[in-house]
């Protein structure tokens, strides 16, 4: 039995790991700090089945927190860390705190779990950090020098450091750029979600420029077998893409969505927005061969699972 540290425990993916870890046993020290980004209800909400488990225990408290970190770091095995402020347009307008959370936090992370003998650290890094690359699908070994948001930057910022306390310290740290998951829990202000909750309420949907931009999207459950492959094999340092590797254009999103709910969207067309990317598209062979990862859910399934879970009582 694995003692895991999980960052942003209370969030989207975060609590769906936290699940995956108890059910297999581990002991789970989950952190969060429950900011007003989205509603803390709904997270405290995604929290309610591990909450349950005696092998769970909740830190409410801030990454950056070096002393915090530091006590929760105690007998630890592997760090999961998911904490992050999230989106890219709002990263625009407030970059100075995505820095201080994500590449910050991320720091403080990395310290306390090195001085504690921590061996092993999975870091969720976002496939954001290819910014418009023209090459697809896209590949670990792309130039990802190029970043069109703050928080972008951001995610490659953290992947940069990750490899210095790599090089320089006993740790392993594998990153996992995530190409836009979605599924049950999934966070409000995501467009899944938004359209889903818009098109039942028969309000329109917001649609940035001519619904041809695409995305590469991952189905939650087959991103948290990922995620624990990670840590298993976390060896060295390593960026893997965890994409479902079959993108689609927005257009296209929608239809699946109206299929989905068996209701008609009303569209609001507006222009594109600043740090949007045009298009994402995961080469995922490297994920595939070191941690048979093996996305199965096609967008119609993944659709129907959330959209059951959206109309279920909770």
């Amino acid at each position: 039995m694995a003692k895991i540290v999980v960052t942003g425990v209370a969030g989207f993916i975060g609590s769906h790991v936290c699940d995956a870890l108890l059910e297999r046993g581990d002991r789970v020290v989950g952190i969060d700090n429950f900011d007003t980004f989205y509603d803390p209800a709904v997270k405290r909400a995604n929290l309610q089945q591990s909450l349950s488990s005696p092998a769970f225990a909740l830190v409410e408290g801030d990454i950056r927190d070096a002393g915090l970190m530091t006590r929760v770091m105690a007998g630890v095995d592997a760090v999961v860390h998911l904490a992050a402020r999230a989106g890219v347009r709002p990263s625009i307008e407030q970059p100075v705190l995505y820095q201080d959370v994500n590449v910050g936090g991320t720091t403080i992370l990395l310290e306390a779990a090195k001085n504690a003998g921590v061996r092993r650290f999975v870091l969720a890094s976002s496939s954001s950090v290819y910014g418009n690359n023209e090459k697809v699908p896209f590949s670990e070994t792309d130039n990802v020098d190029f970043p069109i948001s703050p928080y972008a930057a951001t995610k490659k910022a953290c992947e940069l450091i990750a490899h210095a306390f790599v090089h320089l310290h006993d740790i392993s740290v594998t990153c996992l750029r995530f190409f836009t998951v979605y599924g049950p829990r999934q966070r409000p202000d995501l467009a899944i979600h938004k359209f889903t909750r818009l098109i039942e309420e028969g309000r329109p949907i917001p649609v940035f420029g001519d619904g041809g931009t695409m995305r590469d999207y991952t189905f939650i459950g087959d991103a948290v077998p990922a995620v624990l492959a990670a840590i298993d094999r976390c060896s060295g340092y390593g960026i893997y893409n965890i994409g479902g590797s079959r993108p689609l254009e927005l257009r296209q999103l929608i239809a699946e969505i109206e299929s989905a709910i068996e209701k008609k969207a009303r569209i609001d067309r507006l222009p594109m927005q600043p740090g949007d990317v045009e298009r994402t598209y995961a080469d995922i062979s490297r994920a595939q061969r070191d941690l048979d990862y093996t996305p199965a859910t096609s967008i119609g399934d993944g659709l129907t699972e959330f959209v059951r879970w959206y109309r279920s009582p909770r």
